[in-house]
């Protein structure tokens, strides 16, 4: 395994309370257009808790033309990873390097999958590396195809050929809002995004921080801190928005998320305290890089994806839509 992709995606937990981890693969079948949501996620409660470390995670799949179904596995026991284990393994769902496979509630998954590139650091990797943030998410596979299938009940959907992202969190626990974007820009090209507003005292108070990566062409870019420091995120259902200035350039990033298309779904903190998530993986997304050309602007590279981004908002307290989970058993 090489050194870089072992940084991203291998496990970080030791053992320590209140932490998260999380590795999750959101993809979309282009034949078909059916999205898919898989979650696996490590909770290790505060000290003040006095409770113990569990796994838990879910499977959304997101059909054309119907609602989306989710279910749940776990939650289950869980121990630090030892050198050449799954990354996550709870309950028989287990993710690693190649696989995603499990079962719940009457749907079952088996994906193999093939990363293409390099990790892609949505936060600057010196964060990731040493943790100096509360929290830092990476993609160890920004670009993967999957083979495989889902199937629900006697209804068996395919994702031979889909196209997707792996991607890894380590945290303190969830932020105290905030938004995300996958895009499969096509070609090999691809957006990452996450803004969000810390729980942390004093930091709760600011703005969203944007952290946006391209890789276009197989360049990476922007580069560094800077840019997250010079946006403006608006965060609203169902639509949301990111746009900001990167040295001559100017992007612009909206998003939509029909609720017909969203599920609603509950994180729990170390500390005890709950949010919710909306998300979808059959989002519209509009991407706009504009160029300074004078005195104005001119459109350098404009992408619009229609039903087959990757998106989600999270909020909490008054600001969180009612949970709604549809679930198959």
């Amino acid at each position: 395994m090489n050194d870089a992709f072992e940084l991203a995606s291998a496990p970080r937990w030791s053992g320590a309370p209140g932490r998260v981890e999380v590795w999750y693969a959101t993809l979309t079948n282009p034949a078909t257009g059916v999205g898919l949501w898989v979650h696996n996620e490590i909770v290790a409660p505060t000290a003040e808790r006095d409770a113990e470390p569990y796994g838990h995670g879910w499977i959304s799949l997101f059909p054309t033309g119907s609602a989306p179904i989710t279910a749940r596995f776990g939650p289950g026991p869980v121990r630090p990873s030892a050198a050449g284990a799954p990354w996550f393994e709870v309950n028989g769902c287990r993710a690693q390097r190649g696989l995603l496979g499990g079962s719940a509630n009457g749907i079952a998954w088996d994906l193999r999958w093939i990363e293409h590139g390099g990790p892609l650091w949505t936060f600057p990797q010196a964060l990731w590396s040493r943790e100096l943030l509360p929290g830092a998410q990476v993609l160890p596979a920004p670009v993967a195809s999957f083979t495989g299938t889902v199937s629900v009940g006697d209804t068996t959907y395919s994702f031979d050929g889909a196209t997707g992202g792996v991607a890894h969190i380590y945290a303190h626990g969830n932020a105290e809002r905030w938004g995300w974007v996958h895009a499969d820009l096509g070609g090999g090209d691809v957006l990452e995004l996450v803004s969000a507003v810390s729980r942390k005292p004093g930091m709760n108070r600011l703005p969203p921080l944007a952290f946006l990566r391209f890789r276009v062409d197989g360049r990476d870019w922007p580069a560094g801190l800077l840019p997250a420091l010079r946006t403006r995120t608006r965060l609203a259902l169902p639509y949301w928005s990111v746009e900001g200035r990167v040295g001559q350039r100017r992007i612009r990033v909206r998003v939509g998320q029909p609720p017909d298309r969203c599920v609603a779904l509950k994180y729990v903190d170390p500390d005890g305290q709950a949010c919710v998530c909306t998300n979808t993986e059959r989002a519209d997304i509009w991407v706009d890089v504009e160029k300074r050309a004078g005195s104005g602007w001119k459109i350098e590279r404009a992408w619009h994806l229609d039903g087959t981004g990757h998106a989600e908002v999270g909020l909490r307290g008054r600001q969180a839509p009612p949970v709604r989970e549809r679930r198959r058993r």
